[in-house]
């Protein structure tokens, strides 16, 4: 009996329409914006209002590290789960004079009361701790007032200018902050400051409505007219740290008084001709080194963007940096290892020794603290040729979710970036910075024998930003792609074991390569590849591109 023709060539379609359909469904790009280019000054962050707020300082006459501090201010506002007054932040710095980098690390530190036994004794949960008991020393607006008086043009209360005003008289909120703001009323809820202050009539401002917050308008307009003591060592200050002891948090008025920013030396690798940089630890900026290290000998190019080989080296070479953070990576002054020596050619060649080109490895990543954080990353650059990489977060969506009442802003949880584990740098102890995901990036060329600003670049995101950071560094330095485009290309994300997650552009059969070697593949929100921006010096001018993951604005003038 023969088979019907027709029959067949039905059955053959319906059998690959599945396939077919999926792949038609799934975009081969994220793109959706060109690179922006712009003579004077140029400006990428996460909110339109923030950008626009930077821009207009630039424009006025205002630098680079002044348009910076306006952004994180507005962000404060129209960000609130992401990031403001209540987290820590990072800063690298060009500055065109001198023609040096400088950095700043502005982390504040656990409570002289947070112990391990207490911690242990009341389940503390590291890794995915909220509540008072995650609170450590919010170190954000002490660096944003050092940035402004070392290497600003402007006092931080003509700063916050922008902020106040955004917060005093409301603003439309962006698509999608407001879903990801809807996603933590529960969160919310639990704590009767928090639900004032950011659930207005009882949810979340939908995108396009209006959201005032006249709690932090006021809270900020009293430290532009008393200054950042105000925060730490006034009435707002003891009213914070009452409020976090009396529902069982650790930071006393000594920890708030001694909080102090840092400056800290920038480490760096070269790489294809340029130099990148990052900061050193308490962060994890060393393992987008080692990473970028690890992976410099392979012909990365002839692998084929995105092939499954290509991911499937980069997977590998992320799960061996990222043990190293575990097991090395913590405050500064406990750490086993330096950076120099995490780098150096006898400790990367070890490493790279263990990655097998052909199979995946079922390599424990640090675990939950490490793939957690939600923060912002924006870039300025000026008519000068200063550059700014700066970072701000209040580490998960809206921190610790503890609002003390009529302040108007979330504290940060970056105590759940501790371990429990004895004996380890990063094990919390009083007085102690605890790890940070927080890394803003930088890239230097030498022309003519000096070293010039090239590339402020960014992405936030928690435990993708490392490995976001060299993605997109490979996009561009090895794949020719231009900074909008580095930033479009769809990314993986590997988790922990064998767990690794794709975007949706990627193929059917890119997907089928990679379990072959031995990955398992998992679905992840769009959130979860991260949000980046990016500026590049020009010969005359910028180039820069905002993420569309984000509801981000990358402006010029």
């Amino acid at each position: 009996m023969h088979a019907n023709p027709r029959a067949l060539a039905l059955t053959l379609t319906l059998a690959v329409l599945p396939l077919a359909t999926a792949a038609a469904q799934r975009p081969t790009t994220l793109a959706g914006r060109s690179t922006v280019y712009a003579p004077q000054g140029m400006v990428a962050t996460s909110q339109p209002l923030a950008s626009a707020a930077a821009l207009e300082v630039l424009r006025t006459g205002g630098n680079a590290v002044d348009a910076a501090i306006a952004a994180s201010a507005v962000l404060g506002v129209t960000e609130p789960h992401m990031t403001g007054l209540g987290g820590d932040m990072f800063a690298i710095v060009w500055l065109a004079k001198e023609q040096k980098l400088v950095a700043i690390n502005a982390s504040g530190r656990a409570g002289s009361r947070m112990l391990r036994d207490t911690l242990v004794a009341r389940g503390f949960r590291a890794g995915s701790q909220q509540g008072a008991m995650s609170v450590t020393v919010p170190g954000a607006l002490a660096g944003w007032d050092l940035l402004a008086r070392t290497h600003g043009t402007r006092s931080l209360a003509q700063l916050l200018e922008p902020a106040i005003g955004y917060a005093r008289d409301g603003f439309p909120v962006t698509p999608i902050i407001a879903a990801q703001w809807a996603e933590q009323t529960d969160l919310l809820q639990r704590d009767a400051a928090a639900s004032a202050t950011y659930l207005p009539g009882g949810r979340a401002p939908r995108a396009g409505e209006w959201f005032r917050n006249p709690d932090l308008a006021r809270t900020m307009q009293a430290i532009a007219d008393s200054g950042v003591s105000h925060f730490y060592t006034g009435t707002l200050g003891r009213r914070i740290v009452e409020h976090v002891q009396r529902l069982g948090g650790f930071i006393t008025v000594d920890d708030m008084r001694a909080n102090a920013p840092t400056w800290v030396t920038p480490i760096s690798v070269p790489f294809r001709g340029y130099r990148v940089w990052e900061l050193p630890p308490n962060n994890q900026g060393i393992a987008a080194l080692e990473m970028l290290r690890i992976l410099e000998p392979y012909d990365l190019k002839s692998m084929g963007h995105n092939s499954p080989t290509y991911l499937h080296h980069l997977i590998e070479a992320k799960k061996l940096a990222y043990a190293d953070l575990d097991r090395f990576v913590g405050d500064a002054d406990h750490l086993e290892l330096t950076a120099e020596q995490m780098l150096n050619d006898a400790f990367i060649t070890a490493r790279r020794q263990l990655l097998n080109p052909t199979r995946a490895q079922e390599r424990v990543e640090p675990g939950p603290s490490r793939t957690r954080s939600e923060t912002v990353y924006l870039a300025t650059a000026d008519a000068e040729g200063n550059m700014v990489s700066f970072i701000n977060s209040i580490y998960d969506y809206f921190g610790s979710g503890v609002v003390v009442p009529g302040t108007g802003f979330a504290l940060h949880n970056r105590g759940a970036g501790f371990t429990l584990t004895e004996g380890l740098p990063n094990t919390v102890a009083p007085g102690k910075r605890p790890f940070h995901t927080l890394i803003p990036g930088f890239v230097t060329q030498t022309v003519n024998g000096r070293e010039q600003a090239y590339m402020s670049f960014g992405l936030m995101g928690g435990g993708v930003q490392a490995q976001g950071h060299v993605q997109m560094l490979l996009n561009h330095f090895v794949f020719d792609m231009d900074v909008q485009a580095a930033i479009d290309a769809p990314r993986f994300r590997h988790y922990n074991g064998y767990r690794v997650a794709l975007e949706a552009p990627f193929s059917d059969a890119v997907r089928a390569g990679l379990e072959s070697m031995g990955h398992v593949l998992i679905n992840q929100p769009p959130i979860a590849f991260g949000g980046a921006q990016a500026i590049i010096r020009l010969p005359r001018g910028y180039s820069a591109g905002s993420d569309p993951r984000k509801d981000g604005l990358a402006i010029g003038y």
